[in-house]
């Protein structure tokens, strides 16, 4: 015979009152049913382990040698999954990143092949998502790396918790519109913004980028009469919408630098209100595995 591991559960639910009834209803079966998990338990033991001549059951001398056995073996088994988990981990060179929408597709590909000029980087898992989901997921540790946008004066979770962080680039928040037929910015924020309020894109709560831009010109922007006309968390959606004419918005240079140039989207405001910020890999503050290490001493070295 085997010993069967919720065997442990039921001995320290009966070890706890000595009441078989209360014991099984406990461990959610019948008494009888709870009684023969037990006598099985004592049979693979070659021992008796309570004394049932006394209610409550107490237990003999073996049940109280058992008891610490049974919490021993009990917290073993309950650590053998994150064990397995940490040697997984040890060993594996699989880097898992999460960044953010517009960092995903402008900068982090050209920024992993010249980091692939140095060494060979491993294979690679992207989340790719908001701010807000992707700082979750580092301080929950279910990724080893964020790549985002930052600005001193706005502050996350991350700064705030002091997670270790390497600059890997710049980056600049643009306000930007269509132009009009005369190659002028459609909707700028001038002046005449006092007379006609500026048509204004919009990022939501989730945004990164929008934190950024509220933190650093809100209480400016506060200031000048404005109609929202569409509230959305990606800069590429806000892209778009100012592609089509429909507004102003604040977009990463990187995302925008093929439409500055061709004239698509335009200036929109004078230069001071544009945004100079970092480009930030955030990393967790738990050791990670050899590869991970290997590539975050490497980040730390070859800075753009």
């Amino acid at each position: 015979m085997s010993m069967n591991l919720s065997w442990l559960e039921d001995f320290q639910a009966l070890a706890a009152t000595g009441n078989f009834s209360r014991a099984a209803e406990e461990r959610h079966m019948t008494q009888p049913a709870f009684s023969r998990r037990i006598r099985a338990l004592e049979e693979w033991l070659g021992s008796e382990l309570f004394d049932r001549s006394s209610q409550p059951a107490r237990l003999t001398p073996t049940g109280e040698w058992f008891r610490t056995a049974a919490q021993d073996l009990a917290a073993r088994v309950a650590r053998v999954p994150g064990e397995a988990k940490a040697v997984a981990e040890a060993h594996s060179t699989t880097l898992r990143f999460a960044a953010t929408h517009a960092l995903s597709f402008t900068f982090m590909p050209g920024w992993l092949r010249g980091l692939e000029a140095h060494t060979a980087v491993g294979p690679v898992t992207l989340v790719s998502d908001v701010f807000a989901r992707c700082e979750s997921l580092l301080l929950q540790s279910q990724v080893q790396f964020v790549l985002s946008h930052a600005h001193a004066m706005s502050s996350s979770e991350l700064q705030s918790q002091d997670y270790p962080f390497v600059r890997i680039g710049t980056d600049v928040l643009v306000p930007v519109s269509a132009p009009d037929a005369e190659g002028r910015s459609r909707h700028p924020l001038t002046a005449a913004t006092a007379v006609a309020p500026a048509q204004m894109l919009h990022y939501s709560e989730e945004s990164g980028i929008g934190r950024i831009l509220r933190d650093v010109h809100g209480a400016a922007l506060d200031r000048w009469p404005a109609q929202s006309v569409v509230k959305a968390h990606l800069a590429s959606v806000l892209r778009t919408m100012a592609l089509d004419g429909r507004g102003m918005a604040w977009l990463p240079h990187t995302l925008i630098v093929d439409d500055l140039v061709s004239g698509r989207l335009v200036d929109a405001a004078p230069k001071e209100w544009r945004i100079e910020m970092d480009i930030r890999l955030y990393r967790d503050r738990h050791p990670l595995a050899r590869a991970a290490e290997a590539f975050w001493t490497l980040v730390s070295v070859v800075k753009r």
